[in-house]
């Protein structure tokens, strides 16, 4: 594809994300907040997608889009009475979040300028390959050093802890 189209698709899939996380964060209805989150982690399989990571484009939209979201629309619809809205925050609070969002970009611009591409560099490396889905596989499922069993063996186990605390607060009423 010409790379000037692919830099107004990636402007435009940026934009959107951008935009979409700002909507998520200040929507006064938490359902509107899942649906603008659900749109923000499709627009993130979007930037894999521009990676040349399928698999990952894959993975978060039928684990993130799909399952996590999917959660968060059931645990607010268990928790919370038709019509609820949002708290407003004092002012502190803004600036707190500002404050911290400003760091955040700031940690990440250090991170960005100091850290040496191999692909910027390079003009001869070709960047688009992809990972044998076998070698990602195993490093999940494995045991040995860098990689992942007990993490997400962890990970499950609290996925199953959330499960009983959702029902616990729903058979409460």
């Amino acid at each position: 594809m010409d790379p000037i189209v692919n830099l107004i698709i990636f402007i435009c899939v940026g934009v959107a994300s951008l935009v979409l996380s700002f909507l998520a964060a200040s929507s006064k209805s938490l359902l509107r907040s899942a649906t603008y989150l659900l749109l923000v982690l499709i627009c993130t399989a979007g930037f894999y997608l521009f990676l040349n990571y399928h698999f990952l484009a894959a993975v978060q939209i039928s684990v993130y889009a799909g399952g996590v979201v999917m959660l968060f629309i059931f645990a607010i619809f268990l928790t919370s009475n038709k019509g609820d809205l949002l708290q407003k925050h004092e002012t502190g609070k803004y600036v707190a979040g500002a404050l911290t969002a400003l760091g955040g970009i700031a940690v990440t611009a250090f991170a960005l300028l100091k850290h040496h591409f191999i692909y910027g560099s390079n003009a001869t490396i070709k960047g688009d390959q992809e990972i044998n889905m076998k070698v990602i596989g195993e490093t999940l499922m494995g045991t040995e050093k860098y990689q992942y069993l007990l993490p997400f063996e962890a990970l499950s186990l609290l996925l199953l802890a959330c499960i009983i605390g959702g029902i616990l607060i729903a058979r409460k009423r």
